[in-house]
């Protein structure tokens, strides 16, 4: 099981929208996630910044964001596009992270 982690960042004002819409999350994308591997997903929110730091679990090298060629994933990315900073395929801005440290 790998550890993923990446950063994200929201429009101004947007947190609690986006909050509401993965309080709503498709059960299609969430079934998808689950099928490929993907646990113990989390984000979090800095709102001084409106930086959303992202966590999962993943078995292989597959994480959320390399789903980008399946349809469901294209469909929210692109929905949640006008609340996020996103790159010209709808697919979110998004930036790796080095883990430096785990205590298990």
């Amino acid at each position: 099981m790998n550890r993923v982690a990446f950063k994200m960042k929201l429009k101004p004002g947007q947190a609690e929208e986006y909050e509401r819409r993965h309080n709503q999350i498709w059960p299609e994308l969430k079934k998808l996630l689950s099928d490929s591997g993907i646990t113990e997903y989390s984000i979090f929110l800095d709102r001084d910044t409106d930086m959303l730091f992202a966590f999962q679990k993943v078995s292989g090298d597959i994480g959320s964001q390399t789903l980008g060629e399946n349809e469901i994933v294209r469909r929210w990315w692109k929905y949640m596009s006008d609340i996020m900073e996103t790159n010209p395929d709808h697919s979110p801005v998004s930036t790796s992270l080095i883990e430096v440290f785990y205590m298990n």
